[in-house]
């Protein structure tokens, strides 16, 4: 069980830290739940404005678990640089792949999914769904890395924009067109 000021990371929402465990009412049962602050938040947001609710019962079946440690975080930066993008499947194949790739909680399946996914956009574009799947992968990853390393937000994105730009010749530029991850973010509990 986790308590006050402990972080975790829940699989389709990224890194946060326990500000309180509430107990509420469900169906005549008393529950405790984690209310879990948000680590990532869209930059118009301070970040006590994006909690999410975690019963404390379902935790381990949500997919919740301990942020990686900092040696595993390097590890997760080098093997984004060393995955190679397969854009062999159609789009609702891919889009269904990568989708489960993201519930896995696998830090390192959505690092996977974050490359394939800037790569292409970088080559080819990206449909709305997978924009708004990039932008949710790149918020679960960098909340962790951000915790795990001690680095900023925009100094992860900055890191990863490089790896990306030096694989496809350095013509993208992380400030044109992938705004930064946390631009207009919001949170569906």
């Amino acid at each position: 069980m986790y308590k006050v000021g402990d972080s975790f990371v829940h699989p389709m929402h990224g890194a946060g830290v326990v500000e309180e465990i509430q107990v509420k009412e469900f169906l005549g049962e008393q529950k405790h739940y984690y209310i879990m602050k948000m680590n990532a938040v869209n930059k118009s947001q301070t970040s006590s404005d994006v909690c999410v609710m975690v019963p404390v019962d379902n935790a381990g079946s949500i997919g919740i678990r301990d942020v990686i440690e900092e040696s595993r975080a390097n590890e997760v930066i080098e093997a984004f640089r060393g995955y190679k993008a397969d854009d062999t499947s159609n789009w609702n194949k891919r889009y269904r792949e990568n989708m489960e790739k993201i519930r896995s909680g696998d830090i390192l399946e959505t690092t996977y999914v974050v490359k394939t996914l800037m790569l292409k956009e970088l080559m080819k574009g990206l449909s709305m769904g997978e924009k708004k799947m990039l932008h949710d992968a790149k918020q679960i990853m960098f909340s962790e890395l951000e915790l795990a390393t001690k680095k900023s937000i925009e100094e992860l994105e900055i890191i990863f924009q490089e790896i990306v730009d030096e694989e496809v010749g350095g013509t993208a530029n992380a400030s044109s067109d992938s705004h930064s991850v946390f631009e207009n973010a919001y949170v569906e509990a």
